[in-house]
């Protein structure tokens, strides 16, 4: 990796010139002030690296100040602190509540370099021709709207966008294969009460819920008509089947961040749970066994995406563009990968890890030496297959996106009942 450094200086030599310059639209805003400018970004913990900051600073010269919250923490601030960012690292569903607040302007795609190579997904909604859209808030149905200053979601490609999408996955369940002893194929183990005391879910009611639903349904209680967008009467019994369970003792805990999950997994507190990419990557990387577990009714899916604030302009807003489009030029898609994630332009991100690394993480082959961490830990060896196979093995069967239903309101004060009771 070390042959693929990414600077100003020397980012027009060598084979990948023409793809490299591309990443950048004339003109190049590279001011002698550009040191000066310092840009906000409040997102999630899931893509909120120390490494990506200090990369901007070397590649474009200005200063990236991260702030991590948990989802809802950062949705708050979003909606209603919008002089406290300039950047908003969220989810597609977060974007459905905090756009209507006027918060965030919408991009024009015109300004994008990569425009053409962002996958399908956060487009049309369709990997392929005859994919069938999953349930819940699918990233492009809230992906577009009708012009600067709308608040209203466009059904199509409009030229404006409400995020920039960055990286995307299929979630499902994380288990401790050494500690259950027997294959796990079922989103219905997570209630088994073989795993009494040990089984956790996030606390993070808009994904929780889904990942609720996804159980009920495979456990055959509730056949939802759209898991994404429940009634009063399926949020009730939804919430009933797994307040029944807590009484029951079934959890040893509920989680909202990613470190929170990661030390209940690798301490053995936990031997099934809700569970994200990264998150099995870092206990991997304690040398603990740790799966993402496939599994037989499919997977719960998210996207992320770049937004930026309403109040942005001048200079640092034409840093902001320079930094999305840098972030898709491939170093970070790169560096997310190898966490587990899908870069949401999987070409260039390809131009930033070796060949191995591309087979294991996307194309589901069989790794042909060590697989390492973005810290150069060993997480898999020799010969080790991507749990769930090649992306479109894995992104083939989303069942459910993570969601913002009409009944909202009533979902989360429901879901604030079953945390408290």
């Amino acid at each position: 990796m070390s042959k693929m450094h990414y600077s100003r200086r020397n980012i027009l030599k060598g084979g990948a010139a023409a793809v490299a310059a591309s990443a950048f639209p004339a003109p190049m805003i590279w001011a002698q002030n550009i040191k000066d400018v310092v840009l906000r970004q409040a997102g999630t913990g899931v893509s909120a690296f120390n490494e990506v900051a200090a990369k901007v600073k070397e590649d474009l010269g200005f200063t990236l100040e991260m702030t991590a919250l948990d989802s809802d923490a950062v949705t708050q601030r979003a909606a209603t602190q919008p002089d406290s960012y300039d950047i908003a690292d969220i989810e597609y569903w977060i974007c459905k509540k905090v756009w209507p607040t006027g918060n965030l302007q919408a991009m024009d795609i015109s300004k994008i370099a990569n425009y053409d190579k962002i996958a399908g997904t956060f487009r049309d909604g369709k990997l392929a021709p005859d994919s069938v859209i999953a349930q819940g808030t699918a990233p492009h149905t809230v992906g577009f709207v009708e012009g600067p200053g709308s608040t209203t979601f466009a059904t199509q490609d409009s030229g404006w966008m409400t995020l920039i999408p960055t990286i995307y996955n299929a979630d499902t369940l994380g288990i401790r294969p050494d500690l259950i002893g027997r294959p796990i194929d079922s989103w219905a183990e997570l209630l088994n009460p073989e795993f009494k005391g040990k089984a956790s879910i996030l606390d993070i009611s808009s994904i929780g819920i889904m990942d609720m639903a996804m159980v009920c349904e495979a456990m055959g209680e509730i056949q939802y008509a759209d898991k994404g967008n429940m009634t009063q009467e399926e949020i009730d019994k939804t919430i009933g089947i797994f307040m029944e369970a807590k009484k029951n003792g079934q959890f040893r805990a509920f989680w909202k961040s990613f470190d929170e999950s990661v030390n209940l997994m690798a301490s053995g507190e936990v031997v099934i749970q809700s569970m994200w990419s990264p998150a099995i990557t870092a206990v991997r990387a304690q040398g603990v066994p740790c799966v993402y577990q496939p599994l037989k009714e499919g997977y719960r899916s998210w996207g992320g995406g770049i937004g930026l604030s309403a109040g942005l302009s001048g200079l640092p807003l034409d840093a902001a563009y320079e930094y999305i489009n840098w972030y898709l030029s491939g170093w970070v898609g790169g560096f997310l990968m190898r966490q587990g994630y899908y870069s949401a332009v999987p070409e260039t991100s390809k131009l930033f890890m070796s060949e191995d690394e591309w087979g294991f993480w996307y194309e589901g082959k069989a790794a042909t030496g060590d697989i390492v961490s973005p810290s150069g830990t060993v997480i898999e060896k020799a010969g080790a297959v991507r749990d769930g196979g090649s992306f479109l093995d894995r992104m083939g069967k989303v069942a459910c996106w993570n969601s913002v239903m009409d009944e909202n309101q009533y979902m989360v004060r429901k879901w604030n009942e079953f945390i408290a009771a």
